[in-house]
């Protein structure tokens, strides 16, 4: 991932975005050392990009909502 400065992104921004065009590495603009923000493709699929990564991988099976665990085994219901 691309790092640079809030300064250095104003003064390149044009650039940035013609990179990315032909890129999709994400740039990671910093303030004072700090992340602010991530600029990505809106084409790309990033590999850090965690939401939504397993989406249909998984089947729920059965009652979701009711214990799985009967209420009368429960020692604390005692």
């Amino acid at each position: 991932m691309k790092k640079m400065t809030v300064k250095q992104f104003g003064r390149e921004y044009l650039k940035v975005l013609d990179a990315m065009s032909s890129s999709p590495e994400p740039v990671l603009i910093t303030k004072k050392g700090k992340p602010i923000a991530k600029l990505v493709c809106a084409d790309a699929q990033t590999s850090d990009d965690f939401l939504g990564c397993m989406r249909g991988s998984m089947k729920i099976v059965g009652d979701v909502v009711s214990p799985a665990v009967p209420l009368e085994d429960w020692e604390c219901l005692k």
